[in-house]
């Protein structure tokens, strides 16, 4: 995993990371994440980041067109602008796995009712790739684009249960804890032994944890190199999905996650980059 915060770790590559590209990252994913406009002196509590340096890297994303101000009294509160949304849609448009994915998502959404997804993880945060939504079904908030904690979906966990012990460890401090009614805190040996349990049977689930009455099944698929890439799955209303049968669901869902990993291992796909 790649370093952060200018402590002095390094990236994958031996080299350190750059603390001012850093610093200015942590703001706008900050930002980006609060629920309400923030003042300097919040971000700079919030961020650990020095009050002149908060207000630097504000003025600039201002600049750029990723930050706005509004200015009460003697107060400046900082919100994202929306300029971020236009540079995934540009990065989604280039990807070709989403293309790709839509005949494997669409079949499972005529088999199973439910609405299906792919995901790629990036930064301990699942990345939705690509949705193909259900007829007559409560349209979730989930589009390409969107990124989640990796452990409240079933499209992370059935990643994560591909990686190693150690990149697992790493990815724990981007856990949260979801809204659902059978939403628990976090145990890194609990969550071991869950992931060993979806790389054993192959797909993964997640059930009324992160939000009240949904629920979902997802699947990892793998690149050329055999090295897990993403995963598939769909996401409906927990009883409907109890109903038909996670085991039943999981199977269809592995078979249509090994058969887009076929294509990719075919070279005829470009993974997102980042991957």
């Amino acid at each position: 995993m790649a370093g952060s915060n200018g402590d002095g770790r390094t990236s994958g590559d031996g080299k350190a990371p750059s603390p001012a590209v850093d610093r200015a990252l942590t703001v706008l994913e900050t930002l980006v994440a609060a629920e309400e406009p923030m003042t300097l002196t919040m971000l700079a509590q919030v961020t650990d980041i020095p009050l002149a340096t908060c207000a630097a890297i504000t003025r600039t994303l201002e600049l750029r067109g990723y930050a706005a101000r509004r200015v009460i009294g003697r107060s400046h509160f900082w919100r994202p602008t929306l300029r971020l949304n236009g540079l995934a849609a540009q990065l989604v448009k280039k990807v070709d796995l989403m293309r790709t994915a839509r005949p494997f998502l669409k079949r499972l959404v005529d088999s199973i009712g439910a609405h299906a997804h792919l995901g790629v993880l990036e930064g301990g945060q699942v990345i939705y790739v690509a949705k193909v939504a259900a007829p007559g079904m409560l349209q979730y908030d989930t589009y390409p684009g969107k990124a989640s904690p990796f452990n409240l979906t079933a499209l992370g966990r059935a990643i994560a249960a591909q990686l190693p012990v150690d990149a697992v460890d790493a990815l724990v401090k981007n856990a949260a804890v979801g809204r659902g009614p059978k939403a628990h805190p976090i145990q890194v040996a609990e969550l071991h032994a869950e992931l060993a349990e979806v790389r054993e049977r192959g797909y993964a689930t997640e059930d009324e944890e992160e939000d009240p009455g949904i629920a979902c099944v997802a699947a990892p698929f793998f690149d050329v190199d055999g090295a897990v890439a993403g995963s598939i799955g769909v996401t409906g209303y927990a009883e409907q999905l109890r109903s038909t049968g996670f085991e039943e669901i999981g199977a269809q869902v592995v078979a249509e996650a090994a058969a887009l990993g076929r294509e990719l291992q075919a070279g005829t796909v470009q993974l997102p980059y980042g991957m």
